[in-house]
């Protein structure tokens, strides 16, 4: 896994940060949920909509966060370099955060993590090798965006960046015929009344 740092020299330097009007709208409802004094609650939703907005969390995104929060920036990135969820470096479009956990490598992960580190180019695709998505039942399991695919292998983890590629949204969930975390081949117990 690649070392987060919080400013390293290999990060572009981003010379200022401004939420957007509904950016800036988002947070504000968001401070406003916490009472007098406890704003601070509020940052790591506040870095959810800072990293969304600029696909990324430069230093001067972080400082915009800790200004509005009225908290010490040092606070701010703290929070951000601990959860790996922040992304402290430009990635490309979609982010494929594939679990390498046990249950996930005991079904595969390894080919499956093969078919990302191929795809990824820095800019249509980025790879981050990550610890458990707790979706051990559906096993391997990768995390693109905001959407979970489950049950892949090679061939299928092939068809879904090939969907992603050619600008379709394949269906997230399992990638074989089973129903959520239902057993493979459907139901096999209390079937009857």
């Amino acid at each position: 896994m690649a070392m987060i740092t919080a400013d390293p020299k290999d990060v572009p330097q981003v010379e200022s940060f401004a939420f957007a009007p509904e950016y800036l709208e988002k947070a504000r409802a968001l401070i406003a949920q916490y009472p007098p004094g406890r704003q601070a609650s509020a940052v790591i939703g506040l870095l959810d909509l800072a990293q969304r907005q600029q696909g990324w969390l430069p230093r001067v995104a972080m400082d915009e966060v800790a200004k509005l929060l009225d908290m010490a920036p040092i606070r701010v990135y703290e929070i951000a370099t601990f959860y790996t969820m922040f992304q402290l470096r430009p990635k490309g479009k979609y982010l494929l955060q594939v679990c390498t956990t046990t249950p996930c490598w005991l079904r595969g992960s390894e080919g499956v993590m093969k078919v990302c580190r191929e795809a990824a180019d820095g800019e249509t695709f980025s790879v981050q090798e990550v610890e458990c998505l707790g979706g051990c039942v559906n096993a391997p399991v990768v995390q693109i965006n905001d959407d979970f695919y489950e049950d892949l292998d090679e061939a299928s983890m092939r068809r879904v960046l090939d969907a992603l590629r050619r600008g379709e949204k394949p269906k997230p969930g399992p990638q074989i015929d089973r129903q959520t975390s239902a057993p493979v081949g459907g139901p096999t117990t209390l079937k009857s009344e």
